[in-house]
């Protein structure tokens, strides 16, 4: 049924990008829902402009008229913070037409693309022209650039290259007043003022609309190594972690790390992914060593012990050439293995293998899907109190909830944890989620309170973490937070109660 709300400014939408790209009918679920099916919205119109003149146009005839908009890029968030809410007052601003590369620029290694344009899109342009743009998600095949700069993602690759605002050297932005800011430089230095680009880097839409941006390339490395050991403990993979800091240096490009039920659960629903050490399929004789994974094959090499407390998963990029990166990690595993902080290690032999590796750890959050619905947490705290925070969190979640199950995964080398709850075996996981997640969720956050950590890494705040951020956030910092948004958008139509309520 077509909106009779405010049907001047409809129409003015429809006169700004054409009649086509103003959804008020059908099916908007695309829009209106949430990735991990939270929250179902209601909008007053989804519009789809194709240019920043009519982004700018947009945000003019909302604000005149009183409308709050939702910016909204693939739609990939996990926090609740790019769907509109149930009022159907709002109008979801979709960037997916806007998807150009608008320009290349090989000497100051740069990219410049639209807010549209897919991350895998865009890693791709980067390969074609030989270099490298290295922000890697499980979601890149369908989130935009424009959400990951939104929210600052941060994914695999944070140890080496940064989150999304350490690969952004410049931005376009539309105001809450529908000026363009146009800050597209390519500086790498800039004193003059206030870091304005930093400022709508991570403010999911509740600033500003990012509509374009100009991103650092890199040089694609000689090559990529990929290993998997298996470790006794999370102290040990810690310990790990600092060996491969002093043996590949910057070439450290990614370390993960997997609790055993986590990799349970990927080995009972897709047990076709073969998870390294969760079920030994080759006997190892004499002391533990490295082994390299028989060449020419498509799958790693399984040895070892069945059923590791954790096992990691780094990856060294090289310069030189891989002979020289292959070498470097054979002595950091040798080394780990004497020194007992690893019980068993196999390296990918060749490229397909490196990605079965990688496809296992990614598809964590799948199996817990089909788990049944859990309690997530995207958690930050300093590398060397992780042990003593899983260790302190995990007993305080089974003295509070019995039988609960602890799905730990994530970023170690960036000291970031999915660090998720899941129903007792056999319970039910919706009423679980319904009943206790308040309860969870205070658990998890007194704790990450207490060592000093953050309660949100990599996905943001959304709705879902704004009144926990209320807590958990100094009044000085929430203070300053209320006084920029009130700066930028007095009259709150952009992404209102997300992050921050006026």
């Amino acid at each position: 049924m077509t909106s009779t709300q405010h049907p001047a400014l409809l129409e003015e939408l429809r006169r700004i990008t054409g009649p086509a790209h103003v959804l008020c009918d059908g099916d908007l679920s695309a829009y209106t829902q949430d990735w991990r099916k939270r929250a179902q919205g209601k909008a007053l119109a989804v519009v789809r402009p194709a240019s920043v003149d009519e982004v700018a146009a947009i945000v003019k005839a909302c604000a005149a008229a009183g409308v709050s908009l939702v910016p909204q890029g693939g739609n990939t968030g996990l926090a609740v913070g790019s769907v509109p809410d149930e009022s159907g007052t709002q109008v979801v601003l979709s960037l997916q037409r806007m998807n150009a590369v608008r320009a290349m620029d090989a000497a100051n290694l740069t990219i410049t693309v639209e807010a549209g344009c897919i991350l895998q899109s865009l890693q791709e342009a980067a390969e074609k022209a030989g270099f490298l743009f290295p922000l890697s998600l499980a979601a890149e095949g369908s989130c935009t650039i424009g959400g990951n700069l939104a929210t600052n993602a941060g994914g695999t690759q944070v140890l080496r290259y940064g989150n999304a605002r350490d690969l952004c050297l410049g931005l376009e932005v539309v105001t809450a007043q529908g000026e363009i800011w146009h800050g597209l430089s390519g500086l790498r230095k800039d004193n003059t003022g206030y870091d304005l680009r930093d400022l709508f880097v991570g403010s999911e839409g509740t600033l500003g609309i990012i509509t374009a941006a100009t991103l650092k390339l890199y040089p694609q490395p000689a090559a990529r190594l990929t290993a998997w050991a298996a470790v006794p403990s999370m102290e040990a993979a810690v310990t790990l972690l600092g060996l491969a800091h002093r043996h590949l240096g910057a070439g450290l490009t990614g370390f993960e790390v997997m609790g055993q039920f986590a990799l349970s659960l990927v080995n009972k629903h897709f047990p076709q992914l073969r998870v390294p050490f969760f079920e030994a399929v080759a006997a190892s004789a004499g002391p533990p060593q490295a082994r390299p994974a028989p060449s020419g094959g498509s799958e790693p090499h399984v040895v070892g012990s069945v059923g590791a407390p954790y096992c990691v998963l780094l990856e060294n990029s090289d310069h030189e050439s891989e002979a020289h990166a292959r070498e470097q990690f054979e002595r950091l595993l040798e080394t780990a293995l004497e020194d007992g902080c690893v019980s068993d290690a196999v390296v990918a032999e060749n490229l397909a293998q490196a990605h079965q590796l990688w496809h296992i750890r990614e598809s964590i959050p799948l199996a817990q899907a089909e788990e049944g619905l859990n309690i997530k947490h995207d958690i930050s705290i300093a590398v060397s109190r992780i042990p003593e925070f899983v260790e302190a969190t995990d007993a305080l979640l089974r003295q509070n909830i019995a039988g609960v199950r602890l799905v730990n995964f994530g970023h170690l080398g960036d000291g970031n944890l999915h660090y998720n709850v899941q129903a007792p075996e056999g319970g039910d996981a919706r009423a679980f989620l319904r009943d206790r997640e308040e309860e969870v969720n205070t658990l998890v956050y007194d704790s990450v309170a207490h060592f000093d950590g953050s309660i949100s890494a990599e996905h943001g705040v959304g709705s879902l973490k704004t009144d926990k951020l209320e807590i958990y956030k100094s009044p000085v910092a929430l203070s300053m937070m209320h006084a920029i948004k009130g700066a930028l958008d007095p009259l709150n139509i952009m992404n209102p109660g997300r992050i921050v309520k006026l």
